[in-house]
């Protein structure tokens, strides 16, 4: 069955050894790659052909790229180079490319070399860019979203900041017409 041989084995003739390509690791529920931008998932984006009139509420992520006229109320965002936002805006973290007439209140303010903000910032941490164009009085503050509305419909009633540009009325019943005054 076995056999001995009198010849000797070949020696194999080797080749220089190619390292091996490693496999990246998996990301798990505990491993999440890090990522840019604000916070997670895909933002809601106003595009910049997009005219929006009246309070914006979302509790996660608004790119601006349009015009909007009215309050927002964000987890985070961004507003894009040729933005305009004409109200107050409300965010745990903001970064301003463009135009903002309004109040700002945020935990983290990015104001880049692009923006123009015309309004008060309350904020916890504050960064500005060389060039960045602010006029207006900026505090610090341990909460400065103590006083940010909740929803839309407390964003609606509240009253307009003393200088702020009227905001767009809500839906609601015209107004009666005068009652001439009586000739006697």
């Amino acid at each position: 069955m076995f056999v001995k041989s009198n010849k000797e084995p070949e020696q194999p003739v080797t080749q220089p050894q190619q390292p091996q390509p490693v496999a990246a690791p998996q990301a798990t529920g505990a491993q999440q790659p890090k990522r840019t931008g604000l916070r997670n998932g895909t933002p809601s984006i106003i595009s910049a052909d997009l005219i929006v009139r009246g309070a914006l509420f979302s509790a996660g992520d608004v790119q601006i790229d349009g015009r909007v006229d009215g309050d927002i109320r964000a987890g985070g965002l961004i507003v894009g180079e040729k933005a305009i936002i004409v109200g107050d805006v409300y965010a745990e973290e903001i970064v301003v490319r463009g135009r903002v007439e309004g109040g700002i209140s945020a935990r983290k303010v990015s104001l880049s070399s692009t923006c123009h903000v015309e309004g008060n910032i309350l904020h916890e941490a504050l960064a500005v860019e060389i060039g960045a164009y602010f006029e207006g009085n900026c505090r610090h503050s341990d909460n400065p979203l103590a006083n940010a509305p909740e929803n839309v419909a407390a964003i609606e009633r509240r009253p307009p900041a003393p200088g702020t540009p009227s905001r767009p009325a809500a839906a609601s019943a015209p107004a009666p017409a005068p009652k001439p005054a009586a000739v006697g």
